[in-house]
């Protein structure tokens, strides 16, 4: 035990003339109760009574807050000391990167904390660095999941992880200083020291073995496949080389069980694939014969199914439209024997006119009857002319007058001022056909609008009404021979207009497309290219 004296030394000898900074920091305080010199001059304050009395309080840069110096002294106090680096202002100058240590004690049940600062410089960073450096290498060294050694030039072994020792069944100790050629089958040995003045000639970061199987040699005698990388340091100008060894034992019986598997199931395949050869050579020709009448019965199929849906429709559709003018037609004739006497003449003018309308009906079913024969008999071709577009609208428009409803208006417009070479009969059946359409299914009281303009490479025209609309489903059969939306199934009609109007664009080289839903109307598009006229 020291006496007094003895202390009282020790503590000048460390403290006041320490060449580190020590000072006292009171926690309860929140600054320091004591200073050495040493720490007064690192700090580049003029006394110790003027660095205890500064109002900032503040050592490092930025400050420690009264929370951080509580978290350092818990630290400190559970550990019994701490260290850390921290950027520390001086009370004149720039500052400075410090180590500090923190070291706890209580005086009289004080918590206090001694904190000695010593000032960096490069040298002692580097070292720490250095250091840090070196801990990691061992330890990835140390821990690393593949063996590695590393020998001299002369092969000697000099470093030998713990996984390299488990491998070859050493401990790593007793690798060092032998030569690396006691791990090599003497076999492969008496050729290795070769290969190793070699590698020593040209050393290079490279796989061993080429594609060629290595082998390792066990401290008992045993051989084990092994994989092996190599590469190379300078350390004093003298060559050391690095051996990474991968144990290929494991994969290579994997590789091993796995091609027998492959050989038996190879086998079990073939066998298979024999029997099935032999059971299908016998049902070939039947299966081939099948094949073919089965393509036959279901293109027949197809086509029957086809005609039989047309049948229907043109049926339905005939019964229909055929039955109503007739009607007409039979009763307009009852009505006019009723009326004998001249004074009755217009009543039998009114009936004939409804047997001419009739007639006529029937008439235009017909047309579009023979249209549809002649389109597909390929008898109807397009025939280009200079044409003034504005006059064929609207004669068009004028002779469509009469299929107006109550209040209907048809209201159209032509913009185009460039010449247009169409063929005119072809132009003038599909806007007819458009704007009976738009008539037929739109409401009295309503508005079709025609619009046409013209690109010098091509003609728009629209047709707008504001009709019932056609729903999504049905529009994908609206260019179909009789087909007729569920919603317009009481409106006279023989389904074959769009059809028509499709078939003659597509003679003309235009192209048709239809926006419509149910109660908004539809509006139909037509585009059709244009060529200079002659």
């Amino acid at each position: 035990m020291l006496s007094q004296a003895y202390l009282a030394a020790l503590t000048e000898l460390l403290y006041t003339h320490s060449g580190e900074m020590a000072g006292v920091y009171d926690l309860r305080l929140g600054w320091f109760t004591h200073v050495n010199p040493a720490g007064v001059q690192l700090l580049a304050y003029p006394s110790e009574e003027a660095f205890l009395a500064d109002p900032n309080h503040s050592l490092r840069t930025p400050p420690w807050t009264t929370a951080q110096w509580q978290q350092l002294w818990d630290i400190t106090r559970r550990e019994g000391h701490h260290e850390l680096e921290a950027d520390i202002r001086r009370h004149v100058g720039e500052p400075f990167r410090a180590y500090v240590k923190l070291t706890y004690f209580e005086v009289e049940g004080r918590p206090l904390l001694l904190v000695n600062l010593t000032e960096h410089s490069r040298l002692q960073q580097a070292e720490r660095a250095l250091a840090h450096s070196v801990r990691r290498f061992e330890a990835v060294f140390t821990n690393a999941t593949l063996g590695i050694i590393v020998s001299d030039r002369a092969g000697q072994m000099v470093s030998a992880n713990e996984r390299a020792g488990q491998l070859f069944g050493y401990a790593p100790a007793e690798l060092l200083g032998q030569q690396i050629e006691v791990l090599v089958p003497d076999a492969a040995g008496r050729h290795h020291a070769q290969l190793r003045e070699s590698y020593n000639a040209n050393p290079q970061v490279r796989e061993m073995g080429h594609d060629r199987p290595l082998a390792g040699q066990r401290r008992d005698g045993s051989v084990f496949p092994v994989e092996a990388s190599l590469s190379y340091f300078y350390l004093d100008e003298e060559l050391y080389v690095v051996a990474y060894l991968v144990d290929l034992s494991a994969q290579q019986a994997a590789e091993q069980e796995l091609h027998t598997q492959h050989q038996r199931v190879a086998r079990l395949n073939a066998e298979l694939e024999q029997k099935v050869i032999d059971r299908t050579n016998a049902l070939l020709l039947t299966l081939e014969q099948l094949e073919k009448r089965g393509d036959q019965l279901a293109l027949a199929l197809q086509a029957e199914q086809e005609l039989g849906e047309l049948k229907s429709r043109f049926v339905r559709m005939a019964s229909h439209e055929f039955r109503t003018p007739l009607t007409a037609v039979l009763t307009s004739a009852d009505l006019i024997e009723e009326f004998p006497g001249s004074h009755q003449q217009a009543q039998r003018l009114k009936y004939v006119d409804h047997i001419r309308t009739s007639v006529q009906h029937l008439n235009n079913i017909l047309e579009e009857f023979l249209s549809v024969g002649r389109i597909e008999e390929g008898k109807i071709e397009a025939h280009p002319g200079n044409l003034n577009l504005t006059s064929l609208v609207h004669d068009t428009v004028a002779d469509m007058q009469s299929l107006r409803q109550a209040g209907q208006t048809i209201d159209w417009h032509v913009e185009c001022p460039i010449p247009v070479r169409l063929d005119a009969s072809l132009l003038r059946k599909i806007l007819m056909n458009l704007l009976s359409n738009a008539l037929k299914y739109s409401g009295e009281n309503s508005v079709v609008t025609v619009r046409a303009s013209c690109q010098p490479w091509e003609l728009t025209i629209t047709v707008q009404d504001q009709g019932v609309g056609i729903s999504q489903e049905d529009q994908a059969h609206l260019f179909e021979q009789f087909f007729r939306a569920p919603s317009v199934i009481t409106v006279p009609g023989t389904g074959l207009g769009l059809y028509i109007v499709a078939r003659y664009l597509e003679l003309m080289g235009g192209t048709i497309d239809l926006q419509s839903a149910l109660g908004e109307g539809t509006t139909v598009t037509v585009r059709l290219p244009l060529t200079t006229p002659d």
